[in-house]
């Protein structure tokens, strides 16, 4: 039994491309591994807040020595990343807003972007020598892009701070198994949108 964490990150709701591609994958999932468990986080619609001084200080601080106050700053921060840790398999759904993340989700990596609790240096000091705490999982990415040839070699790749961001980031806290879906040219509309729509939802129904 597996527990798969999807996480939403669309502002809209109902006519939110990426939110369907998560119910999408849920329900094919589900259709294969009726035994696995499904966590939903809501970042999207749902305020998650910005880091701030009281969060930095907490963080940086010895976990022996923090006081009341800094357990109270990442109190939000350790669920999150408790959450990650407890799940073997993540789900981030996400539109592109201006060619980069919509300001819930950069504000949940803040959250969970933890030294010594899903990063650390190897040596101990800083050292640019990065190793990921977050072992043996899984990450499905599933975009929506409003213009098309973001991919890796594509005339808009040196455009993309979006899947590229959270490859780095999630490959940075030690998340190596890595698959991308995006659903692009919604802005074209039409059957270009259409045909994009039938590709990108055979490809997650392929998925196992």
């Amino acid at each position: 039994m597996k527990k798969v964490l999807i996480i939403n990150a669309s502002v809209r709701n109902e006519r939110s491309h990426s939110r369907k591609l998560s119910k999408l994958f849920a329900d094919n999932w589900t259709s294969k591994y009726p035994q696995d468990i499904f966590t939903y986080r809501e970042v999207g619609t749902e305020v998650i807040p910005g880091i701030d001084e009281s969060w930095i200080a907490g963080a940086f601080t010895k976990p022996a020595d923090r006081t009341e106050a800094d357990h109270k700053a990442l109190e939000l921060s350790d669920e999150l990343v408790d959450e990650l840790k407890e799940h073997d398999i993540y789900v981030i759904a996400t539109p592109m807003y201006n060619w980069s993340l919509p300001s819930g989700l950069k504000a949940y990596i803040d959250q969970v972007m933890r030294f010594n609790k899903t990063w650390k240096f190897r040596s101990g000091v800083p050292d640019g020598d990065y190793v990921g705490l977050l072992e043996n999982k899984k990450i499905f990415i599933l975009s929506s892009r409003g213009d098309t040839g973001y991919g890796a070699g594509e005339k808009n790749a040196h455009m993309n701070f979006q899947t590229t961001y959270l490859e780095f980031i999630f490959g940075i806290m030690g998340v190596k198994d890595i698959t991308l879906f995006s659903l692009d040219n919604e802005e074209f509309g039409g059957e270009i949108f259409e045909k994009s729509k039938r590709q990108i939802f055979e490809q997650i129904s392929l998925v196992e």
